[in-house]
C-alpha cells in the first residue's frame, strides 16, 4: 500500500448480521444514547492487538454467519473470537494471529464451530465516521458504523491508514493458554446487588443454584433466559437507573434479562446481580440453547481477575 492509497474492502456478501464496531461510545447514557460497542471486548482487543492497532480502532464485528469479503490492496488481518471456519481464497486460516492478506483475495467463512461472534482486525482499522466519540455501529438508533446499520452487499469499506507497511509486520499469535474456550454450558460469575429487598429471600439461592438457557428472544441488546422463576417481593413500583452491561434484571414473571451491548441506558426492574467483566467475554458468545449456571464473587475478587485478564495479554501483546 503506497503513502496516498487508502485501501478498501468490496462487501460481497454480509453475512447474518456483521457490523463496524469499537470498544464502545461512553458519556452519553444520560442523553439517551446507548453505549454499544463490542461484545467481546478481549477478542476486539486481542484482534486489533494482532494488527499493530490501538485498542480502540474499529473492526468488523460478525455473528454466526461471517461475510464474503474482496480486499483490493496487500494489508494484515487477524480473526478472533468465534471459529467460523475462515478462509481466503478457499484455504483455511488460523484464528487468534496474525494473517497476510493479498490485494485481490477473498475472505469467507464457513460453519459455526464454537462461540457466536467473529471479530475481524484489519491493520489500520475501519475508516467511517467517528459519532459522539466512536465508530461503533448502534442499528436500533441507525448511528455509527456504516450509516449505522450491518453491511449489505455491494457496500465498500475503507481501510485506515497502519501504523506500518504490511510486509513489514511480524509474525505475531495469542499463545494457547490465553485463548478462551467457548463452551455450550458455561459458569458466569456474579457481584449480587445490594438491593435485594425487591426478591424474596430464596431468589438469589435460586439464581446460584440453578441452569439458565438462552431463548430465541436474545439479541445484542440483551439476552433472555428461561429457568427456575426469581420471585420478587414487595411493590411492583420500581425508580429507572442506570444500566451496565451484565446487569441480570428481573422482570415480573421472574425469568432474567441479562444486558449486553446494545442494552437500554436506564431500567425500570431491578437488578438481582452483575455479571464480572473478565466473564463478559464469554456471555458475548453464547447462543440461543446454550446453558449458563451462576456463582457468586467479591468485587475485590472481580478486580483482581480482570487485572490478572490483562496483565497476562499485555506480557505477550501490549497496547500501542
Amino acid at each position: 500500500m503506497t503513502k496516498h492509497d487508502i485501501g478498501h474492502i468490496n462487501v460481497i456478501k454480509p453475512g447474518w448480521f456483521t457490523t463496524v464496531q469499537d470498544l464502545a461510545r461512553y458519556g452519553f447514557q444520560q442523553y439517551g444514547m446507548p453505549v454499544s460497542g463490542t461484545m467481546d471486548r478481549f477478542a476486539a482487543i486481542v484482534g486489533n492487538r494482532l494488527v499493530d492497532n490501538p485498542d480502540q480502532t474499529a473492526l468488523l464485528e460478525c455473528t454466526l454467519k461471517g461475510p464474503e469479503l474482496l480486499f483490493q490492496q496487500d494489508t494484515v488481518i487477524a480473526i478472533t473470537g468465534a471459529d467460523l471456519s475462515p478462509t481466503i481464497d478457499d484455504k483455511h486460516v488460523p484464528l487468534w494471529e496474525r494473517i497476510a492478506m493479498p490485494g485481490g483475495s477473498r475472505l469467507r467463512f464457513g460453519a459455526q464451530r464454537s462461540g457466536s461472534r467473529t471479530y475481524l482486525a484489519i491493520a489500520g482499522g475501519i475508516d467511517v465516521p467517528m459519532i459522539l466519540g466512536s465508530r461503533s455501529t448502534h442499528s436500533s438508533s441507525a448511528t455509527g458504523g456504516l450509516q449505522g446499520r450491518a453491511l449489505k452487499p455491494g457496500d465498500i469499506l475503507s481501510m485506515g491508514r497502519p501504523t506500518q507497511s504490511a510486509d513489514r509486520m511480524m509474525e505475531r499469535r495469542l499463545p494457547d493458554q490465553l485463548r478462551p474456550r467457548y463452551d455450550r454450558s458455561i459458569t458466569l460469575r456474579i457481584i449480587p446487588d445490594p438491593r435485594q429487598e425487591y426478591f424474596a429471600e430464596s431468589a438469589l439461592a435460586t439464581l446460584t443454584g440453578s441452569s439458565y438457557s438462552v431463548t430465541p428472544q436474545s439479541n445484542r441488546m440483551g439476552y433472555r433466559l428461561t429457568g427456575p422463576q426469581l420471585v420478587r417481593t414487595g411493590s411492583d413500583r420500581f425508580i429507572s437507573d442506570g444500566t451496565v452491561m451484565g446487569a441480570l434484571q428481573i422482570p415480573p414473571d421472574g425469568q432474567p434479562i441479562l444486558l449486553m451491548a446494545d442494552r437500554q441506558t436506564t431500567g425500570g426492574y431491578p437488578t438481582i446481580a452483575v455479571v464480572i467483566s473478565a466473564d463478559l467475554p464469554l456471555a458475548a458468545q453464547l447462543m440461543p440453547g446454550n446453558t449458563i449456571r451462576f456463582t457468586t464473587c467479591t468485587i475485590a475478587e472481580a478486580q483482581a481477575i480482570l487485572r490478572e485478564r490483562y496483565a497476562s495479554l499485555d506480557a505477550v501483546l501490549p497496547a500501542r
